[in-house]
Order: C-alpha cells, then sequence, then structure tokens
C-alpha cells in the first residue's frame, strides 16, 4: 500500500486523546521512509503559561522538520473562543488553505493538527460563519487521521467523529492515541471494533520517550498507510498482551 501524502489532516474525538504525539508519530515514520515533511498547527491555544507549542513537541520527537503554527492565543479554549476572549483576529479558513498548499509545495507530506475534536470552530470564513477542521479538510481535498482513546467510550465517539467525515467524502482512518500498557477486556474489544477502520496505535506514554528511541519505534506503531510497517493486527495483539 502506498502512504498517504499530500496534506493530512490529524484530528481527534476530543481534546487530549493524543493528536499530538500521533503527528510526530506519523512524521518520524513519514520522515524514516525518506519523505520530506512537515507540520501546520492552524490554531494553538492556552499559551499564556509558557509551555511548548505543539508544534514544538513534534520537532523535539521527529526533528527535524518544518513546522508552522499560524495562530496562538493565551487561554486554553477553542480556538475562535481563545481569540474572542483575547481580542485578537480570529484565523480566516483561506489563510489557513494557503499556508498549508504553501507548504505542499514544498514537502511530500504536511500534516495538519487541529485542536480538540473535528467540529471545534477554528476561525471564520470571509462570511463571518465559523469554519472547522472538517471544512479545512474538504478545501483542502484532504484524508484525515482521527486520533481516538482507548477505552470505553471510544467507540461512539469515533464513530459518530468517522460518519462527520464520510458525510463530507473525506477519506478517515483512526490512531489510538494511547495504548495501555496493561490492556483491560475493554481495550481489546475497542480494538477489536476499531479495526476496520484502524491505522495505528501509539503505546501510552510515547511522547515521554528518548526521542532517538521514538524515531526507530515510530514505524512499528502505524500501518502502511501511515508510513509504518505494522501489517497484522493479530500478531501485534499477541505482542502488545
Amino acid at each position: 500500500m502506498t502512504g498517504w501524502e499530500g496534506p493530512v489532516l490529524v484530528t481527534g474525538t476530543d481534546t487530549e486523546v493524543g493528536k499530538t504525539v500521533v503527528t510526530a508519530t506519523i512524521a518520524a515514520a513519514a520522515q524514516a521512509a525518506g519523505l520530506r515533511v512537515a507540520v501546520v498547527k492552524p490554531g494553538q491555544t492556552g499559551t499564556a503559561g509558557g509551555e511548548p507549542s505543539d508544534v514544538d513537541a513534534v520537532n523535539r520527537l521527529a526533528a527535524p522538520l518544518t513546522g508552522r503554527t499560524l495562530a496562538s492565543y493565551p487561554d486554553p479554549l477553542a480556538p475562535l473562543a481563545a481569540a474572542r476572549v483575547a481580542d485578537l483576529p480570529p484565523l480566516e479558513l483561506y489563510t489557513a488553505v494557503d499556508a498549508v498548499r504553501d507548504e505542499v509545495d514544498k514537502h511530500d507530506l504536511v500534516l495538519v493538527e487541529g485542536a480538540g475534536g473535528l467540529l471545534v470552530p477554528m476561525g471564520l470564513r470571509p462570511s463571518g460563519e465559523p469554519w472547522t477542521m472538517a471544512d479545512l479538510a474538504v478545501s483542502l481535498g484532504a484524508p484525515a487521521v482521527v486520533v481516538a482513546r482507548a477505552g470505553l467510550g471510544t467507540l461512539n465517539h469515533t464513530a459518530l467523529t468517522l460518519e462527520a467525515l464520510d458525510r463530507r467524502a473525506v477519506p478517515a482512518g483512526v490512531v489510538i492515541g494511547a495504548w495501555p500498557a496493561r490492556p483491560e477486556l475493554v481495550h481489546w474489544t475497542n480494538l477489536t471494533d476499531l479495526v476496520p477502520n484502524l491505522l495505528g496505535a501509539v503505546p501510552d506514554g510515547a511522547g515521554a520517550m528518548d526521542p532517538g528511541v521514538f524515531r526507530r519505534s515510530a514505524p512499528g506503531w502505524l500501518t502502511p498507510a501511515l508510513h509504518g510497517v505494522l501489517d497484522d493486527w493479530r500478531v501485534w495483539a499477541e505482542e502488545s498482551g
């Protein structure tokens, strides 16, 4: 199978599901396969505390790569709400589209990491209507990686997100953002139900790994669609159990 290239969106079923670590995982696997990779973060929020940005986190794990943050806001809110509260200009949809296309012209793979879930308001259209990561995927003609939890509740949240993408004719697959070191029955049953759409599973705590170990390990967490080498979930399950 040929891996996805061009623009690829990384969204999630919710906030704090592991989008940044999954973005870094895909970037590291693609770099190992010889691709030129860039990461674009349309809206970064919660910057008031001085924490590293998501692009910085990806660069630490999967460097070297090109990283761009298009808009930053101090409060940890949805990007459009954060812009409003901070009295800062919201990001326009076509500014994001143009920025991603600019990187596509120079790279083989451009990962576009969202904020929160798929339908979180990211900014405004020229008409004044909010836009979401789903709108960005449609505008770019890009597939989407949906980062999901491993535990209870993930099947409904994942199905809703995939359904929203399917209604917009956006190709999509799922990556589990934090596969537990000691999986329980619910994790295994969820894995079974997610396998038809599953493109990878990143171990819990991967973001704290030594970057060199992370880069060497990343291809084994992803299927060939995301430039990994994982090709048999049964073998993976036996090794992970």
